[in-house]
């Protein structure tokens, strides 16, 4: 096991906002990551729904962070924008790049693998528990504009921003 101390809460870090729900029929707080949810596995985003989110939400995004990634600042497995006020849920699999399932109008930005659309887990073997936060933010305004090729972190500035509340469930992984 590498010895590194465990990385800060990311959200502890950015404005408080309100607080909504969400729940998914592949993933639970706290709970191991199924393999399909992996890199070395199917690569497939895990099914999400959510409700009791602001009535001034004028859209969604949806994101999934590692804060423990051994890098100084995390690793961003997805970012979709722009997804309808009237979207309330993502099938399994919304997140794959050759066949996605998302609203028109919504973008996935390049996660940090390189890849538009959902990486999914990948810590180094031996390192300590990783979560994974799979949060959606509900939004103040319609559209997020900014370039398609834009990093996470412009994507995540924005968000921050325009999140008026946000839900999160987070599995967590490890390789041994």
């Amino acid at each position: 096991m590498l010895d590194r101390p465990r990385s800060p809460w990311p959200y502890d870090f950015l404005p408080k906002v309100g607080e909504f729900k969400v729940d998914s029929t592949d993933v639970r707080d706290g709970e191991m990551l199924d393999s399909a949810h992996t890199a070395a596995g199917e690569n497939v985003s895990p099914q999400l729904s959510w409700s009791g989110f602001p009535d001034e939400t004028r859209s969604f995004a949806v994101t999934c962070f590692d804060p423990d990634a051994p890098t100084g600042s995390g690793w961003w497995h997805w970012m979709v924008l722009n997804l309808p006020r009237s979207t309330t849920s993502l099938p399994r699999g919304a997140g794959d790049p050759q066949n996605p399932q998302l609203p028109a109008g919504a973008v996935s930005l390049r996660n940090d693998a390189g890849g538009r659309g959902f990486g999914g887990a990948a810590p180094p073997p031996g390192d300590h528990l990783h979560r994974y936060a799979f949060a959606v933010h509900a939004l103040d305004i319609e559209t997020v504009d900014i370039d398609p090729d834009a990093s996470n972190a412009v994507g995540s500035f924005n968000l921050t921003f325009h999140t008026i509340a946000r839900a999160v469930v987070t599995p967590v992984y490890q390789e041994k």
